[in-house]
Order: structure tokens, then sequence, then C-alpha cells
């Protein structure tokens, strides 16, 4: 670290340290670069604090629950009808360390890694201005790169009525210290569902509304119809074809009611917007560099922002739009980190397929678990994607129920799994898996379409007997017919 005027300069500025800040921070420091991380917030981020890791825990205790009920003998012992709110909640607070960010700092200080509070901007070519929690303004410089790693925020419709019903974000769905009553959730996507999930569990009356047919209409129509039917077993009102058209409140303690399209109305004590995200990057100097404020970044596969000369500006994570998943941002940060280092030694950082410094599982090979139950785990392509994209495909759909590790792990278990293969090339692009615990199903079907490994030697990748592995010589039967 060095100074030059009032300005420090350092090898490596990261703004932005939540997991993929953080991740880009530690990979440049153990590079041996001085690095500085700047944060508005809590260090950690939202995954730590708003998003995955509260919603997680807010998850969990109904899904332990629901698997000792479905076991003989277990079913038996388990008294409660639902989890304890109070301690559910007590456990999500523990998760989030009562949104107190000191054992991050810590960690940040034990790496080497300088942290900067304040809201940071960029200020030209390789440089940064800081402005503290005081109002002072700190300005930074940067000898090799700068990485925004600012992440995304919820997009809230400005409908007639919005401001005055003060409508819960994700951020406000995991953080509640109470159950509401009732809670109408607008949005059918990951957040949606999932929140759905984790509040109707706690005994709150929960409607979701959404545009489409069916949730996560992204995924499968399979998964989505397993994921509707098991909210409405669990007492979730699922209204599909449903949108809301304004909103009012006139009491700010009493109910919110939501007029909807096709002219009735909801009354809830609460109300989720899970409808979106957008780039934080409006108050981020984007336009010092010759970009737009306000936009998401495009970059290379090493995550080199385009558009900007010198290729000195990096960006990982929801900012770039790629995948707006924490494993993936973290995915991009490593690699970032390692672009970022070695083209600090003078070396060329080649972005080649599978490559050190190329973010390629970013474009086929994105896993996902959402936690409902059942839950739905999926990786790379669906069949309507990979067809969109001119491959010759063949989808294989099994009965997950049937497979004798299911009936095991589970009485009546119920469930679906797809494999999705390119019939040109015999290989796996894309895999879905719905069934309770489906989750740890994922990273063998991810490995199968990261590493392009032919459907012929999967047959001697043997599935252990009785586990809903077993799954994997069901489908390859089931393709080879």
């Amino acid at each position: 670290m060095s100074t030059s005027s009032d300005t420090v300069t350092y090898d490596v500025i990261v703004i932005g340290a939540g997991p993929v800040g953080e991740n880009v921070a530690d990979r440049a420091r153990a590079a041996g670069l001085t690095t500085a991380i700047v944060e508005s917030e809590l260090v950690g981020g939202d995954c730590s604090y708003w998003a995955c890791v509260p919603s997680k825990a807010l998850l969990r205790p109904a899904a332990a629950l629901e698997a000792a009920r479905s076991v003989g003998g277990a079913r038996e012992a388990v008294a409660r009808p639902r989890p304890d709110a109070a301690a559910v909640l007590a456990r999500r607070d523990g998760f989030v360390s009562d949104w107190k960010d000191d054992g991050q700092v810590s960690w940040l200080e034990s790496a080497g890694i300088e942290l900067v509070r304040g809201h940071g901007r960029l200020a030209g070519p390789r440089r940064v201005d800081v402005t503290t929690p005081d109002g002072a303004t700190r300005p930074m410089a940067a000898r090799h790169a700068v990485a925004v790693c600012t992440g995304s925020a919820a997009v809230v419709p400005g409908l007639p009525g919005v401001e005055e019903a003060r409508p819960w974000t994700p951020r406000e769905a995991t953080g509640a210290r109470e159950v509401p009553g009732r809670l109408a959730v607008v949005g059918g996507g990951v957040v949606g569902a999932e929140m759905a999930a984790a509040w109707s569990a706690l005994g709150s009356r929960v409607t979701l509304l959404m545009r489409g047919e069916r949730p996560l209409p992204r995924m499968e129509p399979f998964a989505g119809d397993l994921v509707a039917e098991g909210l409405a077993a669990r007492g979730v009102d699922v209204r599909p074809g449903a949108s809301v058209t304004a909103l009012r409140r006139p009491s700010p303690e009493g109910p919110v009611t939501l007029a909807l399209e096709d002219g009735s109305e909801l009354e809830a004590d609460e109300v989720l917007f899970a409808t979106g995200r957008r780039p934080r990057t409006a108050d981020l100097g984007l336009e010092t560099v010759g970009l737009e404020s306000g936009s998401w970044l495009e970059v290379d596969d090493s995550l080199r922002v385009r558009g900007v000369a010198g290729g000195w500006l990096y960006c990982a994570g929801d900012v770039n739009r790629r995948a707006l998943l924490t494993h993936q941002g973290k995915y991009q940060a490593r690699i970032a980190g390692a672009a970022i280092a070695a083209r600090a030694r003078g070396e060329a950082a080649t972005e080649t397929p599978w490559g050190p410094y190329s973010a390629t599982a970013d474009h086929a090979a994105v896993p996902q678990v959402v936690f409902t139950e059942p839950e739905v785990a999926s990786v790379g392509l669906t069949a309507e994607a990979a067809e969109g994209a001119g491959l010759r495909v063949r989808a294989v759909d099994y009965d997950l129920g049937s497979v004798s590790g299911a009936a095991l792990f589970a009485d009546g278990y119920r469930g679906r799994a797809r494999m999705v293969v390119d019939e040109d090339r015999g290989r796996l692009v894309g895999a879905t898996f719905v069934g309770p615990q489906a989750g740890e199903l994922l990273h063998a079907a991810t490995i199968a379409v990261v590493g392009e490994v032919a459907l012929e030697r999967l047959w001697h990748a043997v599935p252990s007997f009785p586990t809903v592995s077993e799954i994997w010589l069901r489908l390859l039967e089931t393709y080879r017919g």
C-alpha cells in the first residue's frame, strides 16, 4: 500500500463485500496483491443476512419435520403439527449473527484484506471514491484492477398504492420477527415459492399469486407442477394467472388489500413482492468510465467488463446478470481473482474452455436447488432450452418414487427425474430431480454435464444400493430401452 497526496493506492480494490467480493479479494490477497474491499452495509452481503442463509434456516425445520413424518416409527414420535415458530426464528437469528458482521470482519483482518466502510463509486480509470459513514470522501486508486461485486436488489413494481402498502421485499421476508397471520406472495419464481413454503409451515395463511401457469417457470414444467401440488397440500392457496393491479393500506397497522386483474380483491396482513431483481449500479459512477449508470455489466469469460479501455475493470456476481446465484457468483469470483493475479504478474491469462481464467460454466452448466417441499434440483439446460439452442435432444423421465432407495428413504416418496441427452454427441446436457432431499442428487449430474461424460461411460459409474442415486441406473436403462 502507498499514498499519493490524499489518495491511497492498492493493487486491487473490490467494491462490495458479499460472498462474491470476499472471494475476489481473498484470491487477490493470496496471490500477494495488496487488496482493499469497500462495503456500505454488512460484510457478508445479502446471502449471509437476507437471502440464502436465513431463508434456508427458515425452511429447514419444516423439511426435517416432514422427513420425520414420512417414515414409520419416526412419524409416531412427532407430536407437533408444525415447527415451533419462535424457536425457528431464534435459530435463524443465530445463523445471521443477529445481523452483526463482527465475525466476517475478523476474517477479512486475518486474511490481510483492508476493509473500507462506506459507499464506493468509480471516479475514473482505476480510481474509487468512498463516502465514509461520517460523510467524508476517501479517494483510492488501484494499480491493477477494480472489481465491482455490488450484487442486485429487489424490484417492486410501481403499482398504484404500493408505497402506502409498504410491501415486503425478500429482505423483510427472511428477516421478519413475527409470523404474519395472512401473507400474500406475488411472484412464482424461486423466492416466491420458497417463502410461500417457509411461512406457511410456520402457520401463516399464504396465497401465492403468479402470472404464469405454474411456479418456477424457468425449470422443467413438471417441477413447477409438483411444487404447486406440494404447496397446495400444505395449505398454500396457489393462484396461477393472477396479476396485482393496485394496493391499498389505509392504516399503517392494518391489513393490505390487493386488487387483482380479474376484478377480485385479496386481503392480507403482509404482501411480499418477489418479482425480479435489478443491478446495484445506479450510484456507482459508471458514467466516469464510459458505461451507463444503473445498467447490468457485460463481461467476458474472465469477468473483465466489456467496453472499458485498459481491461482493468472486473465484475462478478449478480451484477453481470449471468447467473443470479451465490455459488455461481463465488465461482466467477475465483476465476476473476485468478485472472487479476495472473495479469498482474504479466501473464496472458488466456481464456480457454474450462480453463482457470474462463467462467464457462455460466453458459450451460449452472446448478440450482429450490428448497421447497418437494425440493427441486437442476443443472444445465431444460429440454425446451436445449431445443431452442439448436440441439437434437431426447428427454428421459423416470418416477423417482419407484427407486428402491427412495421407498426406504420415505414412505410414499413422490418425485420425478429427467435427463436431457444431446443425441448427436451422446452427452448429458441437463438434468432435473424433484423429490424430498433431491438436492443431494445434483452434484453427480453437475459433474456429468460439466465433464461432458459419455453416456456409455456413465454405465460404469455404479450407484450404491439402496440409495436414491440408483435413479441414474434407471434413467440409463430407460434411455437404452
